[in-house]
């Protein structure tokens, strides 16, 4: 149990770590809309922010956004919960692991709602942020806008003439532009997905060898 509760830890505050450097370094170097290209032109740093969604979605305006932040504490809360009761459980190490990569994810992201508007200034096309300005921050707590800097438009070409509806419109993979922490719960949702009967399989396995246990040593003490 301790071995792997370390591990999440571990996970957990890597991942925390890595998101939060690079966002820092993102938001107090780059203007909204500035690139960086990583490998050609097909993976990039592009720096944007949104109101709190995964891939840049938005949500609400400011009641929005202020219920996405409030959902996402109480949805981390639960996820903590939860992952100290499977630890507790014995449970598959791998699905521990997805569990954290999404706490992580989840975390990462709350961070720059809650604590971004109040610890930098207003990102523009013209201006790079700064960090504690002497004015104060450009939003008040939970208000603050998640720094979204991976774009990677690998396939860009147009639909076929023939294509219904969208013929001769571009066509664009991978639109949406992330960061860390949605790369982080990407992941788990698919190793979830790809491994499903391998971690649930085993829990099941797990849980009838207990059951038979616990039945054999009944049955020697009768």
């Amino acid at each position: 149990m301790r071995k792997k509760s370390l591990i999440a830890i571990a996970i957990i505050l890597g991942i925390l770590i890595l998101d939060q450097v690079l966002k820092i370094w993102i938001k107090t170097n780059f203007t909204l809309g500035q690139e960086l290209n990583i490998i050609g032109d097909k993976i990039k740093l592009h720096f944007v922010e949104n109101e709190g969604m995964a891939f840049g979605m938005t949500f609400g305006g400011s009641w929005g956004k202020l219920f996405l932040s409030l959902f996402r504490v109480v949805a981390i809360s639960l996820l903590i919960y939860y992952l100290c009761k499977i630890i507790k459980a014995g449970e598959n190490l791998f699905y521990i692991i997805c569990i954290s990569l999404i706490i992580a994810g989840a975390t990462g992201n709350l961070i720059d709602s809650a604590f971004y508007g109040l610890i930098f200034n207003e990102s523009t096309y013209y201006q790079v942020a700064t960090m504690f300005p002497p004015e104060g921050g450009y939003a008040p707590f939970l208000h603050g806008k998640v720094v979204d800097m991976f774009y990677c438009p690998i396939i860009e070409t147009t639909y076929p003439t023939w294509f219904p509806f969208v013929g001769g419109k571009e066509f664009l993979f991978f639109r949406p532009v992330f960061n860390v922490a949605d790369s982080a719960i990407t992941v788990s949702v698919f190793l979830l997905l790809i491994f499903y009967k391998r971690i649930f399989g085993e829990s099941i396995l797990e849980s009838l060898k207990l059951k038979k246990k616990s039945s054999n040593s009944e049955t020697s003490e009768q």
